[in-house]
């Protein structure tokens, strides 16, 4: 349900976006792993959104950048690695948490989803990473993370800025679609508008100054953002979703300006 529905005359409508615990309650987390989606679920999300990366014995695991150094401290990259390689590393992301979260393992794609198999309440925006499309081919990477994904599939939305990895999904599978891009403008473009996606993500400080914030029929999202004001102003103009690092400061935050608590 939508944060921002009314379900009938005696429920008091919620004036504010839908929150997005952006590669999960990453603010205080290492970024993309279980521990960091766990604490954002705890913390009250009830939509994440988490990056997919293929090791190079083709398991989806959870990784956002090209290289292993801002999350591990070494060198390489995930799609260079066997999952038997990786696991032996720490994602703790020493530049932002110091010595806390050593020994921190990289999560796979399955192992997450036995987790929020067990929060029915929760819809993950599964991303995949354009690194690991252009390397394996679309048909690879889909078949791999569908697999994962399958025992939680009406909880799940393929997003990705590879719009024909979208074009596939939408071909084959019944699953909603999110396309990503950094600039509002791209949502113009016959691409995007021909797939006609479910949601659309795009970079808050990339859009336009003033006017509506909408597109089509698809629901509206932006990243990064944890200034509550910044969020309930784009709300304000056509935006559904934010998407946050620091989920339970927004969500306190949030509710504290549009009067609910």
């Amino acid at each position: 349900m939508d944060s921002n529905l009314t379900m009938d005359k005696n429920t008091v409508q919620i004036d504010y976006p839908t929150l997005v615990a952006h590669r999960g309650y990453a603010a205080n987390y290492p970024e993309n792993t279980l521990l960091a989606i766990r604490a954002a679920v705890e913390a009250g999300a009830t939509f994440v959104e988490f990056d997919i990366q293929l090791t190079a014995d083709l398991v989806p695991v959870l990784f956002h950048d090209r290289n292993l150094q801002r999350m591990c401290g070494r060198e390489g990259s995930v799609p260079e690695m066997s999952l038997a390689q990786l696991i032996t590393l720490s994602v703790h992301e020493f530049g932002k948490f110091g010595y806390k979260y050593v020994g921190n393992p990289i999560t796979t794609l399955v192992e997450l989803v036995e987790y929020l198999a067990t929060q029915p309440q929760v819809t993950a925006f599964v991303e995949l990473k354009r690194v690991s499309l252009h390397k394996n081919g679309i048909p690879i990477v889909l078949d791999k993370v569908l697999a994962a994904i399958a025992p939680i599939q009406t909880q799940c939305v393929i997003i990705s800025y590879d719009l024909d990895a979208l074009a596939q999904v939408r071909k084959q599978t019944p699953y909603p679609i999110g396309a990503v891009f950094d600039h509002w403008r791209e949502r113009r473009s016959s691409a995007v508008r021909d797939l006609k996606p479910e949601y659309v993500f795009t970079d808050i400080d990339e859009l336009p100054r003033f006017g509506k914030l909408t597109f089509q029929q698809s629901k509206v999202a932006v990243y990064e953002c944890a200034d509550a004001k910044k969020a309930l102003r784009v709300y304000r103009r056509g935006v559904d979703m934010v998407e946050t690092f620091a989920i339970a400061e927004m969500l306190t935050q949030v509710k504290l300006l549009a009067g609910e608590v």
